[in-house]
């Protein structure tokens, strides 16, 4: 991987949204504060407003006041202040893509622009840009998920991109990839010998993913009741998540091997259709209920709700991989919102010892488990069983956690951001830690397929109160097969 950051002309489409003020401009701070941007880099800003540079440049020290949680450095925010540019355009109006000619530099700056737009706005932006002729080979797009709804309107969305860009030049962003600890998953499996040599059936029961979150919808019903929970959340950061656990390795840390290591295993996901969906899926919304000791409303009382709606707010699935390495392993992915707390873990539960000589003291040995933790406290933690110290009670065994805490262990100042790293790797040109055009597409296809099922079938989802970890369903699941969650 190259790990120099060439000077760059990181253009964002939609600088004045949500998405920029939040996350876009308190991750480039931290870049400029940890002096990792390129001297020459400029951060030139591209909305429709009536703004001016100047303004412009008030608006994102107000937004980092607003959303860093972290002391604003005046030397840093200074310099970062003296790269800012801002363009009017509006997006659908190619003839306005001129105006970047005088502010983009080809020759001495790589272009990098950013789509923090939605997708329907994509094929406007490349064709603007592609008409203003302000585009070279070394030209790259960032692209926001989602890339459509289902795997028709993902081609849609990718093919107005490459008709102007070449694959090669095309970024496409889960920030669930950019997180310390999915990029730790390499280094835990590929560089440490008592998980290579044990990571595939011969070991391992069973795998659950779980990315909960406490919050409803947050003002977007309209929007996500359009969506529901599979596709704004299994489609990309479930799969992402679990093609990084099941992969085989790679024959280079490269973004080409790891990317087609990656798609081997979505290829290999075993369809869900109509025939098993009853037995391989829990679909569940949340009533009203209690979190955190207050009331909450049910997802149709919620603001913007259009009356009784049967889209998902829980999704719990077994998902089985069709390879040697996972044979007869099933991987349980549960998501959902209004949990009782927020988290995002996969939990490796290993098989049992086939005999117990711990018998007399006690009667059953309780698997081993590897945690990997991707949000809140992100680490890595080991429940392994150690022997009671004592002379005179025999051999009683407790289970006892190995905890590996990345802020306590490395006294690392802060760690990164997600999005810190992909701004930086797609600074450097490094594809890595971003999507493929047929990661996208096999995705949907697998994904079409459950939401088909569920389509025909039309049946409404399983309620569960807010505040709970879902529908008795999802623990059925786990139970038919003689297992349970990890709570």
């Amino acid at each position: 991987m190259d790990n120099t950051t060439r000077a760059c002309d990181f253009v964002i489409f939609g600088a004045m949204g949500d998405l920029c003020r939040r996350k876009l401009i308190t991750s480039i701070y931290h870049l400029e504060r940890a002096k990792l941007l390129d001297d020459d880099s400029r951060i030139i800003g591209v909305a429709r407003r009536d703004e001016t540079t100047p303004s412009f440049i008030d608006k994102m020290l107000a937004s980092l006041k607003q959303f860093l949680n972290w002391d604003i450095e005046p030397e840093a925010w200074q310099r970062l202040a003296e790269r800012f540019i801002y363009v009017k355009i509006n997006l659908d109006k190619p003839d306005e893509y001129y105006q970047l000619h005088d502010v983009l530099d080809l020759e001495k700056r790589v272009t990098v622009n950013y789509f923090a737009v939605p997708p329907s706005a994509f094929g406007d932006i490349c064709k603007g840009l592609n008409d203003a002729k302000i585009i070279t080979e070394n030209t790259r797009v960032v692209l926001e998920k989602p890339i459509g709804h289902d795997f028709a309107s993902s081609v849609e969305i990718n093919d107005a991109v490459a008709a102007v860009f070449a694959e090669k030049q095309i970024y496409r962003i889960d920030h669930y990839l950019g997180k310390e600890t999915v990029q730790n998953l390499l280094a835990l499996r590929f560089a440490n010998s008592i998980f290579t040599t044990n990571w595939d059936h011969n070991t391992i029961d069973h795998v659950q993913i779980t990315v909960a979150e406490e919050v409803g919808i947050e003002g977007r019903w309209g929007y996500f009741d359009k969506s529901g929970q599979l596709r704004d959340m299994v489609q990309n950061h479930l799969l992402q998540i679990l093609t990084f656990i099941a992969m085989e390795p790679p024959v280079r840390l490269e973004s080409d091997s790891i990317r087609n290591e990656k798609l081997k295993v979505l290829k290999a996901l075993r369809p869900i259709t109509i025939d098993n969906i009853d037995s391989k899926t829990v679909r569940g919304q949340y009533t009203a209920g209690f979190l955190k000791g207050g009331p909450v409303p049910g997802y149709n009382e919620e603001k913007g709700a259009k009356g009784e709606s049967g889209t998902e707010t829980f999704v719990a699935l077994r998902v089985d991989i069709d390879n040697w390495r996972w044979a007869d392993v099933p991987f349980y992915l549960r998501t959902a919102k209004r949990m009782p707390t927020k988290l995002s873990e996969v939990v490796i539960v290993f098989k049992q010892l086939p005999h117990n000589i711990f018998g007399k003291s006690n009667r059953k040995l309780s698997p081993n488990k590897l945690i990997i933790r991707l949000q809140p406290h992100e680490g890595v933690e080991i429940m392994m069983l150690n022997k009671v110290p004592g002379i005179d009670e025999g051999v009683k065994l407790q289970q006892t956690m190995l905890d590996l805490s990345f802020s306590e262990v490395f006294k690392v100042e802060r760690i990164a951001d997600a999005y810190e790293r992909l701004i930086l790797e797609a600074m450097r040109g490094n594809q890595a830690l971003f999507i493929s055009r047929d990661e996208v597409e096999e995705a949907w296809t697998w994904i079409d397929s459950i939401q088909d099922a569920w389509a025909e079938l039309n049946e409404q989802p399983k309620f569960y109160p807010a505040g709970t970890w879902g529908p008795v369903a999802a623990v059925t699941l786990l139970a038919k097969d003689g297992r349970e969650w990890e709570e």
